[in-house]
C-alpha cells in the first residue's frame, strides 16, 4: 500500500479567561511538535473572539506511525498535563491517514470510504469551491482596497476553501451522500 500520509485534528474546549495561558503554551509545543519524526506540518484554527471557545489543530506526520509515536510520547502526555487547567474538556483528537478524517462517520463505527469515492467526493466540492471563491472573494478584497497580488489572493482563497471543506462542506456533503459513500 502506498504511503497516504497521517493526519491527526485535535480540539481543546478552553475555559474562558485562559486563551492566553494556553497560547503560550501553544508556543510552547508546537517547536517539540515540528520536531518530532516524520513532522509534515500543522494548521492552527482558532476559536473566535468573544463568540467560540475552541481550538483546533491538525498537525500532519509522513506516517500513521510517526504520528502516533508523537500523540503517545511522553514529550507530548507532559504538555498536556501542563495545559490540562486550560481545558473545559479533555484533550481529544482523531487520527486518519490520507484525507480519512474528511469523511469521518461516527454512525458507521469510523469507517471510512474507498479511496476512489473520497477522490469523487473531494474533487466535486472543491470544484465549484475554486470557481466561486475567488469570485466573491476578489470584489471583497478590492472593496477594501487591498491591493491585487496573486499570491496573497491565492493564499486568501485556498485558506477559506480549506476552512469550508473541513467545517462546512465536507460534514454536510458526507451526510446528504452517505448511502452512496459508505455502501
Amino acid at each position: 500500500m502506498e504511503n497516504q500520509g497521517a493526519s491527526v485534528v485535535i480540539t481543546h474546549h478552553i475555559l474562558d479567561g485562559k486563551q492566553q495561558d494556553y497560547e503560550n503554551w501553544l508556543a510552547e509545543i508546537l517547536p517539540i511538535s515540528k520536531q518530532a519524526t516524520g513532522f509534515i506540518d500543522l494548521q492552527i484554527v482558532r476559536p473566535i473572539a468573544h463568540l467560540t471557545f475552541v481550538y483546533t489543530v491538525i498537525i500532519r506526520f509522513d506516517t500513521i506511525d510517526n504520528l502516533k509515536t508523537w500523540m503517545q510520547s511522553d514529550s507530548r502526555r507532559k504538555l498536556i498535563e501542563k495545559a490540562n487547567p486550560f481545558f473545559r474538556k479533555n484533550d481529544r483528537y482523531q487520527i486518519k491517514s490520507g484525507l480519512d478524517f474528511l469523511f469521518n462517520d461516527k454512525s458507521n463505527d469510523n469507517k471510512v470510504p474507498v479511496r476512489w469515492k473520497q477522490f469523487l467526493t473531494t474533487w466535486s466540492a472543491i470544484y465549484p469551491l475554486s470557481l466561486l471563491t475567488p469570485l466573491l472573494l476578489l470584489p471583497i478584497l478590492r472593496f477594501f482596497q487591498i491591493p491585487a497580488n496573486h499570491y496573497f489572493d491565492t493564499l486568501i482563497g485556498t485558506g477559506i476553501i480549506v476552512v469550508l471543506m473541513v467545517y462546512v462542506i465536507m460534514p454536510n456533503y458526507t451526510k446528504l451522500i452517505k448511502r452512496w459513500l459508505y455502501q
